[in-house]
């Protein structure tokens, strides 16, 4: 049976995030949820818009709100972890917020409703599928691969905003979908740790030294890879890495080699065995050579 959604693809899906956009499509096809894009969505301003006006930072999701109804489902599937954030701000400012809903639907043209739930992408695959139906596409298990799963600071979190869909302090929807997938979840205690957001762009020192701090407890945690669900902590974690601007390593650089970042996406489009060869060469630390060390390339 397919299931309908309104979806936010919002701006890196078709850019930095493109091998999120690629395997969302294939996997949200593959268990039968049929995504129906938003009319004329803007971006939601995730990375600025918030430290430069607030009401601008509210403004440009709440917009795509307004849009999001004029589709006529429940829910607004959202695939990025800092797009999901924003709007479901935006979604409380309008319930909560009398005057500013009323400048919204003045500006706009259009009245309010409040009839669209924002949703994180992963949280509609871990609770709209039956774990029976999503093991069931599984034709490749990613049997010997360990990671562990990074949330972020966006996800989960404040859960004033997420409505707690997931616990923001020991979050486990990413594990899960591992553990279904055939690999292992490997615990450790840095998954809601921040990896620096937008500062990438005028304070690299800062997130270079947090991505070195993740990468690091990752590996002592015993980990292959790491897993998100979030375009700007995987630009960072991937990127960081390899593209630090001259930045030296706190400490002693570390012995470890650089560590693959997947999606969670990509994961389930591994072992469902779909076409992944152009995804996986978009990443900055190749994860081919640890896929084929696994045999799961």
């Amino acid at each position: 049976m397919t299931r309908q959604y309104a979806f936010y693809p919002g701006c890196t899906l078709h850019s930095t995030g493109a091998e999120f956009g690629a395997t969302a499509e294939m996997v949200s096809e593959t268990l039968g949820l049929e995504m129906v894009e938003i009319p004329d969505w803007n971006c939601c301003g995730a990375s600025s818009a918030h430290s430069l006006d607030h009401e601008l930072g509210l403004a440009l999701p709440a917009r795509n709100l307004f849009q999001a109804e004029t589709v006529g489902l429940e829910s607004l599937a959202i695939p990025c972890a800092a797009c999901y954030s924003k709007l479901a701000a935006a979604a409380v400012a309008l319930d909560t917020d009398t005057a500013f809903r009323t400048r919204m639907e003045a500006d706009l043209g259009a009245r309010y409703e409040g009839n669209v739930k924002p949703r994180s992408l992963l949280e509609v695959i871990v609770r709209d599928v039956p774990k029976e139906a999503l093991k069931a596409k599984i034709t490749r298990p990613l049997k010997n691969l360990r990671v562990v799963g990074y949330y972020g600071c966006l996800l989960i979190r404040p859960p004033t905003t997420t409505r707690l869909w997931d616990d923001p302090e020991h979050p486990s929807s990413l594990d899960d979908i591992v553990d279904w997938l055939g690999a292992e979840p490997v615990p450790w205690s840095y998954g809601v740790d921040c990896c620096g957001g937008s500062l990438t762009l005028n304070r690299s020192d800062v997130v270079v030294h947090l991505v070195d701090k993740l990468v690091q407890m990752a590996h002592e945690a015993g980990a292959d890879a790491l897993v998100t669900a979030c375009p700007m902590c995987s630009a960072n974690v991937d990127g960081r890495q390899l593209y630090r601007g001259g930045i030296p390593f706190m400490g002693e650089r570390p012995q470890a080699k650089p560590m693959p970042i997947f999606y969670f996406t990509e994961l389930m489009a591994l072992a469902y065995g779909l076409p992944m060869a152009k995804v996986l060469g978009k990443h900055y630390v190749d994860p081919r050579p640890l896929l084929d060390r696994l045999g799961l390339v």
